[in-house]
């Protein structure tokens, strides 16, 4: 339209050819406050969860190391039964260890680890050294043997304890039930 002028506006940067800052006060090295909180605030929910989970190891443990008996009691059941002899679980709770032995005491070897004996002992086992086995009691006897029917000589119990934390494992007598109480 004839008539009209538009005014064009002018963006005015103070840069100067050899500072190159457009007008900043200058750069500042350091953090800003709210950085430093945001940094604590994530450290502080990071060791919030890692506490529990730390505490918790000892229960983990002792889980594992409960089921690691049963099942290594109800493979000691079936070969006797599968093998037609007497196999035994004798229990070290001194050394917080236990082994399988054959009817000739002689500790048997490892199904799965090839070359090794069947010897599983906790304190040596990075992943089982906080249990502890501190009762093993057969008739008073820490050593339970069971018959070509799969029937123990004896109920009794082993009991574990990691970080205040105990975990009985029995084992009926006549039925040679294996239980986690």
């Amino acid at each position: 339209m004839p008539g009209i002028t538009y005014q064009t506006a002018r963006l005015h940067c103070s840069c100067v050819q050899e500072d190159t800052r457009c007008g900043l006060r200058g750069i500042s090295s350091g953090f800003t406050m709210i950085e430093i909180i945001i940094v604590v605030v994530i450290i502080t929910i990071a060791a919030l969860a890692a506490v529990p989970m730390m505490s918790s190891a000892a229960s983990i443990q002792i889980r594992s190391g409960a089921n690691m008996i049963a099942a290594d009691l109800e493979y000691a059941k079936s070969m006797a039964i599968s093998k037609g002899q007497d196999y035994s679980v004798v229990f070290d709770k001194d050394a917080d260890s236990y082994q399988i032995v054959d009817l000739n005491n002689n500790v048997i070897q490892h199904p799965v680890k090839k070359g090794f004996t069947y010897v599983v002992d906790f304190q040596n086992d990075s992943r089982l050294h906080q249990v502890d086995i501190t009762s093993a009691n057969f008739g008073g006897s820490q050593k339970v043997t069971f018959d070509c029917l799969g029937s123990p000589n004896i109920g009794g119990s082993v009991v574990l304890q990691a970080g205040g934390i105990t975990k009985p494992v029995t084992v009926e007598p006549v039925t040679g039930f294996i239980s986690i109480l």
